[in-house]
């Protein structure tokens, strides 16, 4: 793609089906080592990831010749069909449909990545649904409350 250039950074946020705490710890790392590998061959950079035990926030510098959504199709099969033939959870693993995706300039790179691998505090303060609808509010995102995740909580 000659005189292409970008500088494009975003946020991915999505949950687990049912919102169920499947993503265990001791599985947690290889999990995120996959999706690494996923964004890597899709030409993409990942500044951030982290996979709480019902959803997962990943930072990611976006090639220009990929869409946010064949990212997010990409990584959410390839990652659940990791998960389904490693056997790690009973049954059969699914991520929920939908995701959030919140751009950032490069300024905001340092912050996006600590608050990210800062989940597990962030966490023990706010819930996910709070964290979530958070987010769109900062970011002015209209949303059909009956669209959002399945909330359980």
């Amino acid at each position: 793609m000659a005189n292409t250039y970008t500088q494009l950074y975003v946020q991915f946020v999505f949950s687990v089906k049912r919102r169920q705490n499947l993503i265990k710890e001791s599985f947690r790392d290889e999990l995120e080592k996959v999706m690494c590998g996923i964004i890597t061959n899709q030409k993409c950079k990942t500044y951030a990831i982290y996979c709480n035990p019902d959803h997962t926030h990943i930072f990611v510098g976006m090639h220009p010749a990929i869409s946010p959504s064949k990212l997010m199709e990409q990584v959410k099969s390839g990652s659940s069909k990791w998960l389904n033939e490693k056997k790690f959870i009973s049954g059969k693993f699914y991520w929920q449909n939908g995701y959030g995706a919140f751009t950032y300039s490069k300024s905001h790179i340092d912050r996006v990545v600590k608050y990210i691998l800062n989940q597990p505090e962030h966490h023990k303060k706010q819930t996910f649904r709070d964290e979530y609808l958070s987010l769109l509010k900062k970011f002015e995102v209209e949303y059909d409350a009956k669209y959002l995740f399945e909330w359980y909580d």
